[in-house]
């Protein structure tokens, strides 16, 4: 069954064009103004196919509720709008590729890059599905504007079958969940649901209900600035400093690039400064909080080693919680998980449960009070170039929505 293929390329081709990148260093709410133009454009197509309570809160998320037909628990589904600012994501020109032959994937803006079924074999599963790229120098923005997708498409069905079975159904789309912001404190209150479910995850029959838990840290190496005709004995260089302390970090154990499976890393997202000031932003990452505290001290260890070996100079490490894993809440009430189980074997979908190594707005709801595990779109290879998806994985996962609300209210 395929009988969305055509509205979610639709609106793939749509959503994906529109620039919704996210950004970590500003304050502002949404991070990005261009990310009203995706939540504007949400706000309008919820009310054009005629939902209910369509409203964009004053910190950037888009709620509306599909009325119910049948009593059962009050069901959310979420998605989110902002791409991750690791890439270029403007001017993203996304393709179609009808029918994939199995072969090698070019792009045509950089006739160098090339995905391959060799390298990626997920998508040697997907020959004759619809392949949706961006053109070679952008991300597609698949993360998470297929969840976008499969969200609205699954709205819209809803609403136009009035007499089909379903509780009542709030949808949200929230901002900067790339950059850890996307819940704010006001949402659970103001979504008011029993339970709700992410979009936001890989492969097919993906259900999620257990994720990294995460700190973000921010260390300020402070160094003595002077001309340096005139340094000698007095120039501190923080420059040298900084990077002292990220040749000292645990480069063979504790890195994305040599970590796999259950274990954490210690991740330095980027240096900027000069030699008389550098500050350094690393995000922290286990399964465990226990694991994740003791990789919060293996960072202050290392700045305070550095900061011994040259008293003139400041080293301030500044470590901040971002999200837990949500199993810690959800093995207490499994409920929205069981549901989506039953609704994948329903779909005659095989479920795919894994730990996976990141995070989504529902480790955040979760840890609020509000259960919400985390989906399949299809989305492949996200936050680079080489990112793609399968148009017939997104509709599973439409199906799938429609399916767990349907059984919400018992049928």
């Amino acid at each position: 069954m395929t009988e969305f293929v055509a509205e979610l390329k639709d609106r793939m081709l749509r959503y994906c064009a529109i620039d919704s990148q996210s950004d970590m260093d500003s304050a502002a709410v949404p991070s990005t103004p261009c990310q009203h133009a995706m939540l504007d454009l949400l706000v309008a197509e919820l009310a054009e196919m005629g939902a209910a309570d369509v409203t964009k809160t004053d910190y950037g998320t888009v709620i509306a509720t599909i009325p119910g037909t049948a009593p059962g628990p009050v069901v959310g589904f979420l998605a989110h709008v902002d791409t991750a600012p690791q890439f270029n994501a403007t001017g993203v020109r996304p393709r179609v590729i009808e029918g994939y032959n199995g072969g090698a994937i070019t792009f045509p803006d950089d006739p160098e890059l090339v995905l391959t079924p060799d390298e990626f074999p997920y998508l040697a599963e997907k020959v004759g599905d619809d392949i949706v790229t961006a053109s070679g120098t952008t991300l597609l923005g698949a993360d998470d504007k297929a969840g976008v997708a499969i969200v609205m498409t699954a709205a819209r069905r809803m609403l136009a079958t009035p007499d089909a079975a379903r509780p009542t159904i709030r949808v949200a789309f929230t901002p900067d969940e790339e950059i850890g912001r996307g819940v704010d404190a006001r949402l659970p209150a103001d979504l008011g649901v029993d339970f709700a479910y992410t979009f936001d995850g890989e492969d097919k029959g993906e259900i999620v209900y257990e994720t990294f838990s995460a700190d973000f840290a921010v260390v300020t190496v402070t160094g003595v600035s002077i001309h340096p005709g005139l340094a000698k004995d007095r120039l501190v260089n923080a420059i040298h400093l900084a990077s002292r302390i990220v040749g000292t970090l645990p480069q063979a154990t504790m890195t994305p690039e040599t970590t796999d499976g259950r274990q954490g890393f210690i991740h330095v997202l980027d240096m900027q400064g000069d030699a008389a000031k550098m500050v350094l932003r690393l995000i922290l990452r286990d399964f465990e909080r226990e694991g994740l505290e003791a990789k919060g001290e293996v960072l202050r260890q290392v700045c305070a080693a550095i900061a011994a070996t040259e008293p003139r100079a400041r080293i301030d490490c500044e470590i901040t919680a971002q999200y837990r894993n949500m199993r810690y809440w959800l093995e207490n009430d499994m409920t929205p998980v069981e549901l989506a189980r039953a609704a994948l074997a329903d779909l005659g979908i095989p479920e795919l449960s894994v730990p996976i190594r990141g995070g989504t707005d529902g480790s955040r709801l979760t840890e609020m009070g509000v259960p919400c595990p985390n989906l399949f779109t299809g989305m492949q290879n996200v936050h680079g170039p080489l990112e793609w998806v399968s148009v017939q994985d997104m509709d599973a996962a439409t199906r799938l929505c429609l399916r767990i609300a349907e059984r919400a209210a018992g049928t």
